[in-house]
């Protein structure tokens, strides 16, 4: 979970501005963080 926060931190450190690219990694980022905060695998969400 650790990685996964770097990752998404990394991705809005330049003041929170993504590209849609960007924005649609952020989502799948998130998408595996809430898996691993529930404990589940992220294709079960």
């Amino acid at each position: 979970m650790v990685e996964l926060n770097a990752e998404i931190r990394a991705l809005v450190a330049d003041g929170g501005v993504v590209s849609p690219e960007g924005r649609r990694e952020y989502e799948r980022l998130l998408v595996e963080w809430v898996a691993a905060v529930r404990g589940t695998s992220a294709e079960a969400v």
